[in-house]
């Protein structure tokens, strides 16, 4: 048993309302200048819909993630180290601009330098890619709240897997809202699609990074991720995505997009894992076996064999307690609520998801029914408007059963806890049902309903002695070992290991610059990114300096 540590973020579906404020302050940090506008770590998709880049979970189409060979052994969909030799200067399997969108800006300057007219100036739209006028017709959440709309969804890949009856009635069913980011897999497609070795995971904490300086454009990891969450800078030829805000959680801070997030759905937390196993867990011949098979992967910090493995492998003692306190075991193991997104792209990934299950309430209280009763919640689950099918499909590969438990363990929770704030007696019955205690309906309660801030977010800090591993990076991907998955080696789906790469400090952020036209995106200088302000001293740029004045 080889034990490793990985950053892992949970999000409860129930919660969310769109806001996309995760989204703008994502934006806002990580991809505010030129060449990536188009470009957005975290999105927040309708669901039902296409998603973005539109229809990315057709892997027929994209062949991203992996699957087996003949053999049972595991494969990049998109092929191997002779197929991206052949198609290394024309890659056919990458969403183009139009899959994403054409980010765009307004021509402003038309409203205030147009002469004297009977009618307003118009200000119009600007490619921001060519600089020249352009026509909008799509955009990252061009579909936003239009789940239901037959124009939009009919090519929606998980609809298209569900049932004739779930097409024939799916203008009935309700909307739910999906927040995504890179999932920073154990398992991860994109380190292992590319070429030059420049995508590496942190054997600290499982974070999946790109390494700048050796990156050399080929868009293979694009392919390679199935959630298509690597994205190409025009403008540097670079790859780049979603880094789990790593100069935030090295210091103990969450990501920006928990800060910020509205419904305060989203929770952090470490996870231990035993790297051996993962090879073989991802190798599993069925498909709706892979997320029992990434969750024995996936080892119990308070066992003292776990614990004394994880000391042997260099675990920093403050790091297995972040583990024992950390929400994320709790939730996919203690309360089994959480769920993997796509588990049979055989990523495994990191980032899990608690689904929805409001609607049900209204529905029963439309029939005449109490919507909070344990026995019509129960009842109600295989009826709700969104079929448990298509979350099965997003979540457990097609079985519906760890989907219908995870909803009635909600249910339960719903129906316990309205007795206890009502000052009725507790009815463990309630709790039995779904294979939990009255204590623990109350202690997932709390953490998914009233939880403080230190009880979401347990992140443990980097630790000084190991700060040239970190800001040197020599480690590869966690897989990279004998007998992997073909992590070690020259070309291809063996990647090779990372050269070092010096990393950017949370307070370099504040040299990133912002764009509204394209030609004028290196000249802009003087702009503060307050999300980065440490609060000390007044940051270059914050107030006109005296030449400015006078």
């Amino acid at each position: 048993m080889r034990v490793m540590a990985q950053l892992a973020m949970v999000m409860n579906l129930d919660k969310c309302i769109g806001c996309h404020t995760c989204s703008v302050t994502c934006k806002q940090a990580w991809t505010n200048r030129s060449g990536v506008e188009y470009v957005w770590f975290n999105n927040v998709e309708t669901r039902p819909g296409q998603g973005y880049p539109r229809t990315y979970q057709n892997q027929e189409k994209w062949r991203g993630g992996w699957e087996l060979s003949r053999r049972g052994r595991l494969r990049l969909k998109a092929g191997g180290r002779l197929r991206k030799l052949a198609t290394i200067f024309a890659n056919p399997l990458m969403p183009s601009i139009q899959d994403y969108y054409e980010p765009w800006t307004y021509d402003y300057d038309r409203l205030f330098s147009a002469p004297a007219q009977q009618d307003t100036p118009v200000a119009r739209p600007r490619s921001l890619i060519t600089g020249e006028p352009t026509k909008i017709t799509w955009s990252a959440n061009w579909d936003d709240n239009l789940a239901g709309a037959p124009k939009l969804t009919a090519a929606d890949p998980v609809l298209a897997k569900v049932s004739d009856q779930v097409k024939l009635e799916f203008e009935q069913a309700f909307m739910f809202y999906l927040p995504r980011i890179c999932e920073h897999c154990l398992n991860p497609s994109c380190v292992a699609s590319c070429p030059s070795g420049a995508m590496y995971k942190r054997s600290e904490d499982g974070i999946v990074l790109v390494d700048q300086d050796r990156c050399r454009g080929w868009r293979m990891c694009v392919t390679g991720c199935p959630y298509k969450k690597v994205y190409f800078n025009h403008r540097t030829g670079k790859a780049e995505k979603c880094t789990f805000c790593y100069p935030r959680v090295e210091v103990g801070l969450p990501t920006v997009c928990s800060e910020t997030c509205v419904g305060r759905l989203r929770y952090l937390g470490l996870i231990l894992y035993d790297v051996d196993r993962v090879a073989q867990a991802a190798s599993v011949p069925d498909e709706k076996a892979l997320y029992e098979a990434q969750k024995s992967v996936m080892l119990d910090p308070h066992d003292p064999e776990v614990i004394a493995a994880a000391r042997a492998s260099g675990i920093p003692e403050d790091w297995l307690e972040a583990a024992q306190r950390s929400p994320i075991h709790k939730l996919i193991f203690e309360y089994g609520v959480a769920l993997p997104l796509h588990p049979e792209y055989r990523t495994m990934p990191m980032v899990w998801y608690i689904p929805p299950l409001s609607p049900v309430v209204d529905v029963l209280a439309g029939t005449g029914h109490d919507g909070e009763a344990a026995g019509n919640l129960f009842g109600a689950i295989d009826t709700l408007r969104i079929p448990v099918a298509y979350l099965a499909e997003l979540f457990t590969a097609g079985d519906p059963e760890p989907v219908r438990a995870v909803l009635r363990r909600l249910a339960a929770m719903r129906s316990y806890m309205r007795e206890v704030n009502l000052g009725r007696p507790r009815d463990e019955s309630i709790a039995t049902a779904v294979g939990m205690t009255g204590d623990q309906v109350e202690e997932m309660y709390r953490l998914l309903a009233i939880a403080a801030y230190d009880e979401r977010y347990v992140i443990p800090t980097a630790h000084a002695e190991r700060a040239e591993a970190l800001e040197e990076s020599v480690t590869g991907c966690s897989l990279d070992y004998e007998g992997g998955p073909g992590m070690a080696g020259p070309f291809g789906e063996a990647s090779g290991m990372p050269a070092p790469v010096a990393v950017e400090s949370f307070h370099a952020l504040r040299e990133r610059q912002t764009a509204d036209e394209p030609e004028r995106a290196d000249e802009l200088r003087g702009r503060v990114n307050l999300l980065n302000w440490d609060g000390k001293g007044i940051p270059e740029g914050l107030f006109p300096s005296r030449k400015e004045k006078r």
